[in-house]
């Protein structure tokens, strides 16, 4: 699948353009002002944002500073675009939180890179995180506000882990979100439903009582919420690529 962009631009002539040089790439969304640009934030999933810096209204850098303050859309990198060429504007898109600024005229090629590699950056991080039993999920925040909501809601499930029944509902209610807003938020951070980020903290902290050699691996499987010894099994398996049975026995050779 695609990843999904959102482009914000005033100018009709320069979203057209954007559309051409990333269409064939992405799947895009379009804003001609900020405005519109955060109501398409609050219903899509959208992965990455590139804006224009001088817009009426809401500006590029007010947009960018409105994403990376507000926890439900603050993991989207921003790519600003400007034709201001000066020390200053530089500064100011660093400080409202941008992760590029490319100076307006850009070479295609340039900007399909440089999101390439943005993108690419965040997914190795991702697939990092989940394959790896002990890394903890806040090596994929990106700001301070990510941060404080991965260590919120880690937290949150590791007090819950023997609860065969915890959900996605009772995860967004204890981070004070709509369903659909916090599935989108884990989805686009992680690259994981809730349900995952769910079965991979059960499974993190399994590695742990393994290691220990304190408990059977039945015990083991009920103490982080499986009632399934084989879904455990499977789960395990499906993450780490080898099966705890497996892990215990080179835990043991090293």
């Amino acid at each position: 699948m695609k990843n999904k962009i959102l482009i914000v631009d005033d100018n009709e002539d320069i979203l057209e353009f954007l559309a051409q040089v990333l269409g064939d790439l992405y799947d895009l969304y379009t804003a001609e002002n900020g405005e519109d640009a955060r109501q398409i934030l609050d219903l899509q999933f959208i992965e990455l944002v590139v804006s224009d810096i001088m817009m009426p209204g809401i500006d590029g850098f007010e947009l960018c500073k409105l994403i990376k303050s507000n926890v439900d859309y603050c993991h989207i990198p921003v790519v600003l675009l400007t034709a201001k060429n000066s020390y200053d504007a530089h500064i100011e898109g660093l400080e409202v939180g941008a992760d590029l600024y490319i100076q307006k005229p850009f070479s295609p090629e340039l900007l399909q890179l440089q999101i390439a590699n943005l993108l690419g950056n965040r997914l190795k991080i991702k697939m990092h995180f989940a394959s790896s039993p002990f890394e903890d999920v806040r090596v994929m925040a990106h700001s301070k506000t990510d941060e404080a909501f991965l260590k919120k809601l880690d937290s949150y499930i590791r007090k819950n882990l023997d609860d065969t029944a915890l959900n996605i509902d009772q995860l967004a209610d204890h981070m004070h979100m709509s369903r659909p807003t916090f599935y989108r938020k884990i989805k686009s951070i992680s690259d994981l439903t809730p349900k995952e980020l769910i079965d991979l903290t059960r499974l993190k902290k399994a590695t742990k009582l393994i290691a220990q050699n304190e408990f059977t691996m039945s015990e083991i499987a009920k103490m982080v919420g499986y009632s399934s010894q084989s879904l455990f099994n499977k789960n395990f398996q499906r993450y780490f690529n080898v099966s705890p049975q497996g892990y215990m026995n080179s835990l043991a050779k090293e």
